[in-house]
């Protein structure tokens, strides 16, 4: 394959994208680590949230070189091992997300009948199972690639679209249904806590910045909208990959402002925000 001048546009897409996202989530693993506690489910959920992104903008500088020369430098294994890497990423990233958010609306709205449920025990157990899930999905995907080069429909990067049936293939058939499902996990979820926040009720937990509540929220509704959505769509659709893929791939940059919106003192380090804790948990018993 050679490169065309429709192809350069991609690859300056692309490599913004690996040059933003790659630092803001090393930063935010960095950050998660040393500043918090692993203690905090919420914090479970989002360093496996920034290790997926991490392994995304990781893979992205193979794609630039390949869309700006035309040329493969690797190995075909290690082209599969790209491709799936950049469409398990829309699992993953969806997966923990979607805990981040039914984990707040935990806190927010059901704060005490919610504490035995939101342990740092159950979400490494959700996490476990998600990775799991997500690599079965890998293997499948890993196959279905081998298949095609089999046949020798198949060349790195490039497959024609109309040699796999998608709409037959119950991978992607369930990729859509659990991305349509976690999507009105999230609308729930926020319609819940804006209600919730809305009301003036007096055994509800003091929240300590509403706005960055429903931020995070909104947050999470926009990067399914925008980021996985369309690219889950798009095989049942016919519609052109690549620029998907670009919008797809942007939820690794987005990704990280949901930490700052749903962790207070995201910066601060664990004992200054211990304070702020021990008072929290204080009004939640006069309450």
């Amino acid at each position: 394959m050679n490169t065309t001048d429709a192809e350069l546009p991609y690859a300056v897409v692309f490599g913004t994208i690996m040059s933003i996202g790659f630092p803001l989530n090393a930063i935010a693993i960095w950050i998660l680590l040393r500043h918090h506690s692993l203690k905090s489910p919420n914090v479970i959920f989002m360093l496996n949230l920034a290790i997926a992104d991490l392994l995304l903008a990781s893979s992205l500088p193979l794609k630039v070189y390949f869309l700006t020369t035309g040329v493969w430098p690797l190995g075909y294994t290690a082209c599969i091992g790209v491709r799936v890497l950049f469409r398990v990423n829309i699992g993953t990233s969806s997966i923990f997300i979607t805990f981040i958010s039914v984990d707040r609306v935990l806190a927010v709205v059901y704060p005490l009948r919610s504490r035995l449920i939101r342990t740092a025990c159950n979400a490494v157990k959700a996490v476990i199972l998600a990775w799991l899930l997500l690599i079965i999905i890998a293997i499948h995907r890993y196959i279905q690639f081998e298949d095609l080069k089999c046949h020798n429909k198949s060349t790195f990067f490039e497959y024609r679209r109309y040699e796999v049936n998608h709409r037959s293939d119950p991978l992607k058939i369930f990729q859509l249904v659990l991305v349509l499902v976690l999507l009105v996990v999230n609308v729930v979820s926020t319609v819940l806590v804006f209600l919730t926040l809305r009301r003036n009720v007096k055994d509800l937990p003091k929240v300590n910045n509403r706005v960055n509540v429903m931020l995070l929220f909104v947050m999470s509704l926009i990067i399914f909208i925008i980021c996985f959505l369309p690219m889950t769509i798009s095989p049942f659709i016919k519609a052109r990959q690549t620029y998907l893929k670009c919008i797809a791939a942007t939820n690794c940059c987005l990704d990280p402002v949901l930490y700052y919106f749903s962790l207070d003192a995201f910066w601060k380090k664990k004992e200054e925000s211990k304070p702020a804790q021990t008072r929290a948990m204080i009004r939640h018993q006069r309450h």
